[in-house]
């Protein structure tokens, strides 16, 4: 059997704190997880400091504003809490493509980028016509104890499931 020194935090202990922490969200002020509208609105918040009067004219931004909300703040601690945690259990490592990415697709870090970049582009497409973050909204519901959130988060595996096995055909890291 092989031993590995993994400082890495249980999936089931990281899992359960992050539904505390959507709980206490919720309960304390009544703001459920979710990160899409962080983006549009960052995204107008730098439009607005090059051509003001074009954002002022948006409808969206009409109702939402370009700000730095809550959201923003959340995305920015998740970065900050990330790096931290990745210092603190020594498995912090720059990296342009991940081994698994490597084996399968190879070292091409310009080809990797340029995955990530379209695939981005797709989930927030998707996450704009759906009126928000899907991701926010299963773990959101699930809180609430709501079927659908079940379904949705289901849903979301069976789905990164799937689309893993067709794009690594079942190969990845060893």
């Amino acid at each position: 059997m092989e031993t590995t020194d993994n400082k890495a935090w249980s999936p089931y202990v990281a899992g359960s704190l992050t539904g505390l922490v959507i709980i206490v969200s919720a309960w304390i002020a009544g703001n459920y997880f979710g990160a899409s509208t962080c983006f549009v609105r960052v995204s107008g918040f730098i439009e607005q400091l090059f051509s003001p009067s074009k954002v002022a004219t948006m409808d969206y931004f009409k109702w939402f504003g370009p700000k730095v909300d809550w959201q923003v703040m959340m995305v920015l601690g998740i970065l900050i809490g990330a790096f931290i945690s990745s210092l603190a259990d020594g498995s912090f490592k720059v990296k342009a493509v991940p081994d698994m990415w490597a084996e399968r697709f190879g070292p091409s870090p310009v080809k990797r980028s340029a995955f990530a970049f379209l695939g981005g582009i797709i989930l927030m497409f998707g996450a704009r016509m759906a009126g928000g973050c899907p991701s926010g909204y299963g773990l959101g519901a699930m809180v609430q104890l709501a079927v659908s959130g079940l379904i949705v988060v289901m849903c979301f595996f069976a789905g990164g499931i799937a689309f893993a096995q067709i794009i690594y055909r079942g190969g990845g890291s060893k």
